[in-house]
């Protein structure tokens, strides 16, 4: 505890600000949620179901999600988007089986998995695209360019 009032003593008031200033000039980050309504578990197994790694950026008038989805064929992926967000969901399977006691290492994640990832803008579901390409699944997402109000000029009849 008194290391926490020693260190409170030191700052002088000036630092919160300059902080505060970094943090404000910061750009805003992309809230990234797991889905709520996908189990944790597989309903007809006991695996566990895993989360993907994404990066999300803009890429100019586009949002792009990509993640590595090596193994992975086309096929068993699902995306579904709406304008706020996007899924991927999909399944990793194994080539061979391997029994547990022969593992020095296991790293990496077989099985299902899904990502929902919560936009910061609008996009259109209809104009988007998916690809994968050397094991890495980009979806590009145009953004819905909407204004919020129209101005309508009055006609004498």
């Amino acid at each position: 505890m008194e290391y926490f009032e020693e260190k409170e003593t030191q700052h002088e008031p000036e630092d919160i600000f300059v902080e505060l200033a970094k943090v404000k000039s910061s750009p805003a980050k992309i809230v990234v949620e797991s889905d709520p309504k996908a189990p944790a578990m597989d309903e007809q197994s006991d695996e566990i179901e895993g989360q993907l790694t994404v990066d999300v950026y803009q890429d100019g008038d586009d949002i792009v999600v990509q993640s590595t989805v090596a193994g992975v064929s086309p096929d068993d992926l699902d995306i579904h988007i709406t304008p706020e967000s996007v899924t991927v969901k999909g399944s990793r399977e194994k080539s061979q089986k391997i029994e547990d006691k022969d593992y020095f290492y296991q790293e990496c994640f077989w099985g299902r998995f899904s990502r929902s990832v919560i936009l910061p803008v609008e996009v259109d579901p209809e104009k988007s695209t998916a690809i994968v390409k050397n094991g890495v699944l980009t979806v590009r997402m145009p953004r819905l360019n909407r204004q919020k109000g129209k101005k309508v000029k009055v006609k004498a009849d």
